[in-house]
């Protein structure tokens, strides 16, 4: 697959010892979603409760997207029911949306849902991450087993059941390729040459990038391109198209290396989407007024949360991974 232009057009960083020059792709989440065309296909990283770009979902509401695809991970979160809830979504990919033991299922997405104001493209998580492989390999579709037999396919008429060539008489699904304009992804650490390095888990965020043909990182911090040579095998998505600097960027949800969930704000979140289904939409619009179109960017977001807030979820997160033995 062919990869788009770099996003930004400053100009290269000349390097003193021959090496080929670098562009520094560091800018901000508002000119990243500026970017972002109504209609356009957009993979948002993270599993359930953590390493979510926040500041970037956050921005797609603010600037009033509409139509976008949105592809979600094996196990979306409320990341994804916030923008089905503000009108963002069209089309949601996604096996499932929630956050488990806060919300089995998201509200947003659930209403929505079921009135039909969201189209779904019914999947299982292997079947999600096979039309990425496809795309990500520039093939039309990806031959997998999972879900022949099931009602998946009489769900979904874009996955084909075929005999399989070679005659064994076994069945394969044709998974279609799963275009992707734009992966958003929250990482631990970044470089200015848009070099991520997750510090924990990285779950389905590889397979994203692979598949985008343009990616977008927010960052807890953005390092020397040094301290990313150190460590090589760290970097789980090199060469993205732009860095964010934003600390506490998957806040209300946990960065893994830094900081817990916010189980008290997500379960704020739960309640204010509780009357979605019978068409009450006060406590959904209260919600996005105080913590998303209110506040001007993630720097006020943070202001609005609370620096107290945020210091107690990185002591959580302490002696959580103290407790655990967890030394990243």
């Amino acid at each position: 697959m062919t990869r788009q232009a770099p996003l930004l057009q400053a100009g290269p960083v000349e390097l003193p010892d021959g090496r080929p020059p670098r562009r520094d792709v560091v800018t901000s989440a508002a000119e990243v979603a500026s970017r972002v065309e109504d209609g356009a296909a957009v993979a948002i990283g993270g599993f359930v409760t953590a390493n979510h770009p926040m500041p970037l979902v956050r921005e797609l509401i603010r600037q009033g997207k509409k139509d976008l695809t949105v592809i979600g991970s094996a196990t979306a979160g409320l990341e994804i029911d916030l923008l089905v809830g503000a009108g963002v979504v069209r089309k949601l990919i996604a096996p499932y949306c929630g956050a488990e033991l806060y919300a089995p299922v998201g509200n947003c997405f659930r209403a929505m849902a079921e009135s039909g104001q969201v189209e779904l493209w019914e999947c299982s998580e292997y079947i999600l991450y096979a039309g990425l492989q496809a795309q990500a390999m520039g093939q039309e579709f990806f031959a997998w087993r999972g879900g022949v037999g099931s009602s998946i396919p009489e769900l979904n008429k874009d996955l084909k059941v075929f005999p399989s060539p070679l005659g064994d008489g076994k069945e394969y699904l044709a998974v279609p390729a799963i275009p992707v304009d734009w992966a958003f992804l929250h990482v631990g650490a970044a470089d200015r040459y848009g070099n991520g390095q997750h510090p924990g888990a990285r779950f389905g965020d590889r397979i994203m990038a692979r598949a985008a043909d343009r990616i977008a990182l927010t960052t807890e911090r953005i390092v020397p391109n040094s301290e990313i040579r150190k460590n090589p095998l760290m970097t789980s998505v090199p060469y993205a198209d732009a860095v964010v600097e934003a600390p506490y960027g998957s806040h209300p949800y946990a960065s893994h290396g830094f900081y817990a969930e916010d189980a008290e704000h997500i379960q704020r979140y739960v309640a204010a989407t509780a009357g979605l289904r019978k068409g009450d939409r006060s406590g959904l619009d209260t919600y996005l007024q105080t913590y998303v179109t209110g506040p001007a960017d993630h720097e006020a977001y943070l202001v609005v949360v609370g620096r107290d807030r945020l210091g107690a979820l990185e002591a959580e997160y302490a002696h959580l991974t103290h407790d655990r033995g967890v030394t990243g």
